[in-house]
């Protein structure tokens, strides 16, 4: 067996190895090679950071780290070649440390049994879940003056107050964040919406997303393990676009309701003026009083785990 790193032309042969690998289990949905190639050609794609066991000259597993989100991937292996899946998966971890990485993560759907056993027996641990959520917007309460509210558009000088409320929940360093809402290009900053205190200070921001080009949220699956363009803990990572996204932030967790209304009131008003007939949103279960918002006002679609493993 040989252990190698990502040559052009192993899209065809990655696609095929998940498809013979994942097929029975549930959700399955089958990889193209094209999909595989616009992640290889992506800005950032590190093809050292890829691995391929080939034994005979022929690639009969794989496994992906992508250093710039800390992900790695389950080591997908041809039948009959199961022996290779440790050495793949070791070499990915060892690319990992090599980079200073701190921890991983991996993200599957929550019935794959036999992926998720193999990531906890070696030493992975579930440190939350990922909860997807849609609403009617015929079913969220009417706000009485809401024009009144002083909500506006985020600004540059917001930047540093949404970093602290965002605690533990936006994934991308304070110094880059003003890039992921002024330089983003899925989302224009006037998607950003802030709730102000008496004296200007930001108390709670939102996104809202309208785009009749995304997804529907009532036809993706809700198990499966994607990431929300949009929804505050997504930043830096792969995510799929779905239509009238909505995600939140608070400063103070005793406001989470009420301030999450209002933002709620708002972004839901300007999205259903144009495409959105229902709402999406997405919240890791590690923050409690997003997820007591969300499920006073939304309906659980379905959650997947997210998995770590600390290096250091």
């Amino acid at each position: 067996m040989n252990i190698r790193n990502f040559q052009s032309g192993d899209e065809v042969s990655q696609a095929a190895l998940f498809n013979v690998s994942a097929f029975a289990l549930p959700g399955f949905k089958p990889a193209t090679a094209d999909e595989v190639r616009k992640r290889t050609r992506g800005r950032g794609f590190d093809p050292a950071a890829r691995f391929y066991a080939e034994v005979n000259g022929q690639a009969v597993g794989y496994c992906a780290l992508e250093p710039d989100q800390g992900r790695i991937s389950f080591p997908w292996c041809k039948k009959g070649h199961e022996a290779v899946a440790v050495p793949l998966f070791d070499a990915a971890l060892g690319a990992a440390r090599a980079r200073g990485l701190a921890k991983v993560f991996a993200a599957y759907r929550r019935d794959w049994l036999p992926v998720l056993q193999f990531l906890t027996e070696r030493g992975f641990a579930v440190a939350r879940e990922v909860i997807n959520y849609w609403a009617d917007p015929v079913d969220l309460p009417t706000l009485v003056n809401r024009s009144k509210l002083p909500i506006d558009r985020l600004r540059r000088e917001d930047v540093p107050a949404v970093a602290a409320m965002g605690r533990g929940v936006i994934r991308v360093p304070d110094d880059k964040l003003e890039s992921y809402f002024f330089a983003n290009p899925y989302f224009p900053a006037e998607a950003v919406l802030v709730l102000r205190a008496a004296d200007g200070t930001p108390k709670a921001v939102a996104i809202g997303l309208e785009s009749g080009t995304y997804a529907d949220v009532k036809r993706v699956d809700p198990l499966a393990p994607c990431f929300r363009l949009g929804a505050f803990g997504t930043e830096g990572l792969n995510v799929k676009r779905v239509n009238g996204l909505f995600s939140y932030l608070v400063a103070n967790p005793q406001e989470a309701l009420t301030a999450g209304l209002a933002l709620l009131s708002e972004t839901s008003q300007e999205m259903t003026e144009g495409t959105v007939t229902a709402l999406a949103a997405q919240c890791p279960s590690d923050a409690p009083h997003l997820v007591g918002f969300y499920t006073r006002y939304f309906k659980e679609h379905g959650r997947f785990p997210m998995l770590e493993k600390h290096l250091i």
